[in-house]
């Protein structure tokens, strides 16, 4: 029966997208084709492609994209997303008036990472800990877990853990589930770590936040299930749902006072890291920048390097070819460095669109603008200089969508320091999986840009 439904499923998304993308924009099937190089090589590259059970699969990638199809393409869905996007960044802008107490209401707001975004942190930490504490998380994060659990047929563990990322990052989502560590297998704790690298970070617009947490869930369990299938016994009872690790804090006050405190881990981690690696990044350049003057090749660095290297993933997300070789600089950055360090290095070509569509407004002949390798150079304006160029509406999307996301080498030494803290036994099975999720977290964003890209009606500023 299911095998027979799937097949009804598949075909019907075949159809739609023939008639919907390929008949009217053929060039946005390159991120179809994406969706299925993605898959055929994890399959490939699995653990023991013998033993993949197609369901989670299946039903992973279909979920996540009905999910995109309601948030992305109508409407009615673009605009409940958008309502509830800007009501979430109201409620994050109420961050600020710590900020402004603690750093000065003139002064915060000049060091924007680390006296405005830093302070969200905490303060989102804070408030997670109150609803943690009031019952509120639990009823969300269990009612999505079983939801996951029956479409997917995964295990209430790894379900709950993939819930909870939609909300919290991949420090505090383990922790709900912390009564099964000990117990899970290692198919599960590698879907318990995929989650986590697939979590959105921040640096995006609320309701790519929102759109992005809820398309991710579902793909990190299909992308974790096919790169590491199940080989073990699991066991399952649909009463652990109720097992949730409960908070042990006595009141609403102590809930919030704990939740500030356990995000000065978090915040301390995320700003040494964006620290040390722009650091080791200017360090990495001017070596290359060295290198590359002495065996004839100008302007050598490392986000050249992942330009030409990473131009297959861009491409298959469906970027368009002009802007490919940028949008793999800006995974590259993600990758090895930092999303937060790759969402402002979009950013800046997202502001170099608006000047650049401003700039035109005015002037528009041949003469109007130049190109100096990456940089734009508008005649008009004194010459002035749009630093990396500019990039399209579409390739924007994807962009957006592919770097929403933990999976870094950063966040690698962060998940195993929570995990082996909260299954000491299991350390050996976290070391030897935890390359590959970051991988696969990794695709799971791909996954989610793919089908953002394929035809939207969203716009992104960041």
């Amino acid at each position: 029966m299911d095998r027979f439904l799937r097949i009804i499923v598949f075909t019907v998304l075949i159809v739609y997208i023939i008639i919907d993308v390929a008949l009217e924009n053929p060039s946005n099937l390159t991120s179809v084709g994406g969706m299925a190089a993605y898959l055929v090589i994890m399959y490939l590259t699995s653990t023991n492609p013998s033993k993949v059970i197609w369901h989670p699969v299946f039903w992973g990638i279909v979920l996540q994209y009905m999910f995109a199809l309601l948030i992305l393409r109508t409407y009615w869905g673009y605009e409940v997303f958008t309502w509830l996007g800007e009501r979430l960044a109201e409620f994050l802008s109420y961050a600020d008036e710590g900020a402004k107490f603690v750093f000065d209401k003139d002064y915060y707001t000049r060091h924007n990472f680390a006296f405005k975004i830093m302070p969200i942190v905490v303060y989102f930490s804070t408030v997670i800990n109150v609803l943690y504490y009031l019952g509120v998380m639990q009823f969300f994060v269990k009612h999505f877990g079983r939801f996951l659990s029956f479409c997917l047929n995964t295990t209430p563990a790894e379900s709950v853990n993939a819930a909870a990322n939609m909300f919290v990052s991949m420090t505090e989502a383990p922790l709900m589930i912390k009564p099964f560590l000990e117990d899970m297998t290692d198919s599960e704790f590698h879907a318990v770590m995929t989650g986590g690298f697939a979590t959105v970070a921040g640096g995006v617009p609320a309701n790519h936040l929102l759109s992005a947490s809820i398309m991710s869930a579902p793909a990190a369990l299909a992308i974790s299930k096919l790169t590491c299938p199940e080989t073990e016994t699991t066991i399952k009872n649909k009463r652990d749902f109720l097992k949730m690790a409960k908070p042990p804090e006595k009141d609403i006050i102590a809930a919030a006072s704990s939740g500030a405190t356990q995000s000065i881990k978090l915040v301390a981690t995320i700003v040494v890291n964006v620290m040390a690696f722009l650091s080791l990044l200017k360090f990495v350049n001017s070596t290359l920048a060295w290198f590359g003057d002495r065996i004839g090749v100008a302007n050598l660095s490392f986000q050249l390097i992942c330009s030409y290297a990473l131009f297959p993933v861009s491409f298959f997300m469906g970027t368009e070819i002009p802007d490919c070789r940028k949008v793999a600089e800006l995974v590259g950055i993600k990758t090895f460095t930092n999303e937060f360090i790759a969402y402002d290095a979009l950013s800046t070509l997202i502001h170099n669109k608006e000047r650049f569509l401003n700039y035109t407004s005015q002037y528009n002949d041949t003469e109007a603008w130049k190109w100096d390798g990456d940089n734009m150079i508008l005649t008009y304006w004194d010459n002035h200089v749009l630093v990396g160029g500019i990039i399209s509406d579409r390739s924007t999307v994807i962009a957006t969508y592919a770097l929403c996301g933990f999976s870094n080498f950063g966040s690698i030494g962060i998940t195993l320091g929570v995990l082996s803290t909260l299954a000491p036994s299991k350390k050996g099975v976290l070391s030897k999986l935890v390359m590959r999720a970051m991988i696969a977290g990794n695709v799971a964003c791909f996954l989610t840009a793919c089908i953002a890209g394929k035809r939207t009606i969203i716009h992104i500023h960041i």
